[in-house]
């Protein structure tokens, strides 16, 4: 499957039909992905034990997290058009085998975790494929504007993966819903293969021929390490992704739970939050540029962290979702910045590896801060927490405003 021709500028990115078509399977493979997840889940919870399911749940996050640089390498090395196709192929087929032996018979535990092992270990290549994709797909004008289509396709699958896969279990059980994620990750297939992108540069220092893989790791960290823009980026992207995740997740459910709100109060400030990192993402797709991107990815990191501090003094259910509403608002438009600054600042040579390293400190490192927040939660309460998160969050918007290079930063005109 080599590259088709670089695509040609066919205007604003949502009207290009190349874009439009990767965001069309992006989509799909996301639908499946909740959908599979819920699967996962249930069927794990019908087959053994809680504590049996939950290790089933966790099993892909350790090859995610070891494999995820290797990853970067594999997408720079094949390119990440080639490596999201074959990753969304052996998803597919993966899902598609374990639903075909859950309605055939009851194998117990063993094929779940085996299909969990194998969503991480593919995810550790597709995560960083489709972080290093959008910058072959358009000119780097339009980077913020995929960016932001891109967080509109996450919200969607939000939105619909869950409910379609708790229907498709209802209808007809666990096997259903598998069959189910692996039709909507097929879809995204031969949309993938008519997508266009520019061909895979050469590696800097390659000669002729190129280094091994290890060689080449090595030579992806320490391009990122020297970058006087993308080092400080990543920095400021794994302070402000660390103070968030616990809050946002954990901390939010100990706290409805403490304030009364009660499921439903809970489930009002989630949705207060997925409104505002939509309308963030809404607003990027139509705009498409953002002007003095680094001062707006600092400045929206400490704004976000205020306002996640303010959500545990919230009086109400009313003020938590308004609070949470912008906390989506900020975190939206700031990752969505992020994403384009380190798309358009990063040699494409090294796109790979550094959407892996991007990828690993948010889907990686951050989720560590979950069980520290809860635990933290149960020893002092959730004012003190959140205010330590937001203090850990708002670092990362000090670190983006204190380089003199990233804070001067700025997306193509």
């Amino acid at each position: 499957m080599p590259p088709a021709p670089a695509p040609v500028a066919a205007g604003p990115a949502h009207r290009d039909p190349n874009v439009l078509r990767w965001v069309a399977a992006y989509t799909s493979s996301m639908v499946g992905d909740s959908v599979y997840y819920l699967a996962l889940s249930w069927a794990a919870v019908q087959s053994g034990t809680p504590a049996q399911a939950g290790l089933v749940m966790t099993v892909s996050a350790v090859p995610r997290a070891l494999l995820m640089l290797g990853g970067g390498v594999v997408a720079d090395r094949f390119g990440p058009r080639r490596v999201v196709i074959v990753s969304d192929a052996v998803r597919c087929a993966a899902v598609l085998t374990v639903a075909a032996l859950l309605f055939s018979t009851s194998p117990g535990l063993w094929p779940l975790a085996l299909l969990a092992l194998v969503f991480g270990t593919v995810d550790a290549v597709f995560l960083p494929a489709v972080g290093a994709l959008p910058a072959r797909l358009t000119t780097h004008d339009q980077l913020a504007r995929v960016q932001g289509m891109r967080g509109l396709a996450i919200r969607c699958a939000g939105v619909v993966g869950a409910p379609l896969g708790g229907l498709a279990v209802a209808l007809g059980g666990a096997s259903t819903a598998f069959a189910l994620a692996g039709a909507l990750i097929a879809v995204s297939l031969p949309l993938l293969l008519a997508v266009r992108t520019r061909a895979l540069p050469t590696a800097p220092g390659a000669g002729g021929g190129r280094p091994g893989a290890w060689r080449e790791l090595r030579d992806g960290l320490g391009y990122v390490r020297r970058h006087r823009v993308l080092a400080p980026l990543l920095l400021a992207i794994a302070l402000s992704d660390l103070g968030f995740v616990g809050p946002l997740n954990v901390g939010l459910t100990l706290l409805a739970d403490e304030r009364g709100w009660g499921a439903a109060g809970m489930g009002w400030v989630l949705a207060g939050f997925g409104t505002g990192a939509g309308a963030a993402s809404l607003l990027l797709t139509v705009r498409g540029r953002v002007p003095a991107a680094g001062k707006v990815a600092g400045g929206s990191i400490l704004a976000g962290a205020l306002a996640i501090g303010g959500l545990a003094y919230a009086p109400g259910v009313a003020a938590a979702v308004g609070t949470a509403l912008l906390v989506g608002l900020l975190a939206g438009l700031n990752g969505a910045v992020c994403a384009a600054l380190l798309q358009t600042h990063a040699d494409p040579a090294y796109l790979g590896r550094v959407s892996a390293v991007s990828s690993l400190v948010s889907l990686g490192l951050s989720p560590l801060g979950m069980p520290v927040s809860a635990a933290a939660i149960g020893a002092w309460g959730t004012g003190p927490v959140f205010v330590v998160s937001a203090g850990v969050c708002g670092l990362g918007g000090v670190v983006a405003l204190v380089f003199p290079r990233l804070r001067r930063a700025e997306l193509p005109a």
